[in-house]
């Protein structure tokens, strides 16, 4: 895209262009680019920042994710395609693998994205498909049986409401990435950052680094208070004021 950095919609063109590019990759779908679509809508209300609430989930989900015995990372295509370099670092920062887990489900889509991973040197990767998420009907619900299957928190970012719904129920804590509060995912979540994907994997990732010196008991401690209902309401509040002083 011959685009100038000085363009007022610069980085938010250059993210388009990532997940249109993965369309051509045979990474992303094209329903995918509906939904990056969705996600760009709800960061320009939120005036393309992280806003307070998002960086306290974000510092609680680190927290969840270093406390896990298993964690796991959950990733589609439109992840990949925005993040897959951020990704791949906090899942090696983490000690947490990635599995490939897509909505829109094809065998062929699925091992052109787990390639791109290993071309892009991720380490654990989790590619089986010997076992189901209850709940989920067709291939929505396979997953790896020392993955998604046996972790006991995940990272699901850019996920959608029925999955995130389904492993909820197996008892897994889940810290979710979603830019609308409003949605299912971001409203059963038990920490739900609301922020984009470009922003928070970074942070996250730079959160486990200062977070390396600390004990057990000052992690529990960081996840003490957190209501995350608050946090999605904090959000909407963010929306509304962006709104009324752009007004």
């Amino acid at each position: 895209m011959d685009l100038p950095e000085s363009h007022p919609r610069y980085q938010s063109l250059l993210l388009r262009e990532r997940v249109a590019i993965g369309v051509e990759m045979g990474i992303t779908s094209l329903i995918g680019l509906i939904a990056h679509g969705r996600g760009e809508a709800f960061d320009y209300l939120l005036g393309e920042r992280t806003i307070p609430s998002a960086h306290r989930a974000e510092v609680v989900g680190v927290a969840a994710l270093l406390l896990a015995d298993h964690p796991v990372i959950s990733v589609n295509g439109n992840a990949v395609a925005l993040a897959a370099d951020d990704l791949i670092a906090l899942g090696d920062a983490l000690g947490a693998g990635i599995e490939v887990n897509i909505f829109y489900h094809s065998e062929e889509r699925r091992e052109r994205i787990i390639r791109y991973l290993e071309e892009r040197g991720a380490g654990e990767l989790y590619v089986g498909s010997d076992a189901r998420i209850p709940g989920l009907a067709h291939n929505r619900g396979v997953v790896d049986s020392h993955g998604i299957y046996a972790a006991d928190t995940v990272l699901v970012p850019l996920e959608d409401g029925d999955r995130c719904s389904a492993l909820k129920r197996m008892g897994k804590t889940v810290v979710a990435i979603d830019l609308n509060p409003l949605s299912r995912t971001a409203r059963t979540a038990d920490v739900t950052i609301v922020d984009n994907i470009v922003r928070a994997v970074p942070e996250m990732r730079s959160l486990v680094e200062e977070f390396a010196s600390k004990g057990r008991s000052e992690l529990e401690e960081m996840l003490e208070d957190y209501d995350n209902r608050r946090a999605l309401a904090d959000a909407l509040d963010e929306i509304t004021r962006h709104l009324s002083e752009s007004l």
